[in-house]
């Protein structure tokens, strides 16, 4: 008996549309990085990129528990001496909020070229239009 392992050609994939208003932010990135990375398929291989393409809608709408708005902080350094900067994630939540989930799935992705690659099947969008209406994505519930 041989294990399967998914070549690159083999791989079909399929587009889910995900609809983030009132999920919280945790539980939405985990369920993302799992369809990203394949392992919702019978054919997923670690080193492969079997996974999906993902559109997640209304990103300013995601939720966060308990009181993680006002807690909890972003940080980025600018490159000079003492150039840590924090901002708080409300205010992150208001002006990218784009941002707050693809840094929140990208940290469950791998780490190198294949995570970095698996990353680019995800399409993020503040509001509920998006520009993949072609490539006919099926809904996925996030519970």
């Amino acid at each position: 008996m041989n294990t399967y392992m998914a070549k690159a050609a083999d791989v079909q994939r399929k587009w889910y549309i995900v609809d983030a208003e009132g999920v919280v932010l945790g539980r939405l990135a985990s369920q993302v990085a799992a369809i990203l990375r394949g392992k919702n398929k019978p054919i997923y291989t670690p080193h492969v990129d079997t996974g999906d393409y993902v559109i997640i809608i209304n990103a300013d709408k995601v939720k966060l528990t308990g009181k993680k708005l006002d807690q909890k902080y972003y940080y980025h350094h600018t490159g000079y001496v003492g150039g840590l900067k924090e901002t708080v994630y409300r205010d992150l939540l208001n002006e990218k909020p784009e941002f707050v989930i693809k840094h929140a799935v990208i940290g469950m992705l791998p780490k190198g070229p294949l995570g970095r690659k698996m990353a680019t099947k995800m399409k993020v969008y503040a509001g509920t239009e998006h520009e993949h209406q072609a490539q006919q994505p099926e809904t996925l519930v996030i519970k």
